[in-house]
């Protein structure tokens, strides 16, 4: 009987690693090791409570080696670890001849993902990152729609904000330097979408850039998309309901896109690729990582047309 895949986890303390220790329970796996700074990782107890777990990242690297050397090597390094480390983090990974499994974004910038390339052909191993949205039913029936299609230009409009406290901002992800941005932190797999769904980028427009939000343009492939991203709970419309957190809208010439429901389980879905050998490599995610990359380092242009309406009272502020 073949031994079930083997995992370690990087990051188990943060936000999204409840679904990857979910997902790799239920493909089978067995998580053997973990690390995470912060010691506040119970959540484990509900998967694998017999997993080592290191606050040190020295620690954690002894085990992973011991199996390396004793050959029985993890099998998949699983990785939720702040943005800016999931370059060495992914690097560790291929280091200890095992596949690497990244949240998004996988790097803050796409001469990164040239480096990993290197070390996935030198390695022989992979890099598969988690864009879940592309698996998404609702979105998958829209993209057969949108290709069945005619049309040359579609009018989109993407609005995504999504609430957080002054916590945010004391926290990595409030660092620029270390999350990449509003842009990058909230938005690169909305960019990653409009790229599945429309084509690539040839237009890249900057119209807000702060600390609580960004905006801007892209010429899409087939799509004109005008986006606006924020955490800032004033930006939420009335019309959305009083006390939300969150609001989401994605329209194509005017016509919202419903896909409120069926995400519980897209992390699943995604191990279950990957481990099928589908899984969403360097050259998928490269595209989306250029976009928020340039989004960074372009200059704020107040004076063009195509803003999301939600951005005027902020262009030139």
């Amino acid at each position: 009987m073949s031994q079930p895949p083997s995992f370690a986890l990087i990051g188990a303390g943060g936000y999204v690693a409840p679904r990857h220790m979910k997902a790799i329970k239920a493909v089978g796996g067995e998580m053997k090791v973990a690390f995470d700074p912060n010691d506040s990782v119970g959540v484990i107890d509900s998967y694998f409570p017999d997993a080592s777990f290191f606050v040190e990242f020295e620690r954690f690297d002894r085990p992973v080696e011991k199996l390396r050397r004793r050959g029985e090597k993890l099998d998949y390094v699983a990785i939720c670890s702040p943005n800016y480390l999931h370059d060495a983090h992914v690097r560790f990974a291929l280091r200890s001849d095992a596949d690497a499994i990244c949240e998004k974004p996988l790097v803050l910038n796409p001469w990164n993902i040239d480096g990993l390339a290197e070390m996935q052909k030198e390695t022989g191993r992979r890099v598969s990152t988690i864009m879940q949205l592309r698996l998404h039913p609702a979105i998958r029936a829209l993209k057969a729609r949108i290709d069945a299609s005619p049309k040359n230009e579609f009018a989109v409009d993407l609005t995504y904000i999504t609430a957080r406290g002054r916590w945010y901002h004391t926290s990595w992800k409030g660092d620029d330097a270390k999350s990449g941005g509003i842009a990058t932190n909230i938005g690169v797999h909305f960019f990653d979408l409009l790229g599945y769904l429309f084509g690539p980028v040839t237009r890249n427009v900057a119209h807000v850039r702060d600390a609580q939000r960004a905006a801007g343009f892209l010429a899409c492939g087939r799509a004109a998309v005008r986006w606006f991203l924020s955490i800032d709970r004033a930006d939420i419309p009335p019309a959305a309901g009083s006390g939300r957190s969150t609001f989401r809208s994605i329209t194509i010439d005017g016509e919202e896109v419903e896909f409120s429901d069926g995400f519980a389980d897209l992390h699943t879905r995604s191990y279950e690729e990957i481990l099928a050998g589908r899984g969403f490599g360097l050259d998928d995610i490269r595209p989306s990582v250029e976009v928020v990359s340039a989004f960074r380092r372009l200059p704020l242009d107040p004076a063009a047309g195509e803003r999301h309406p939600f951005c005027e009272r902020y262009v030139g502020a």
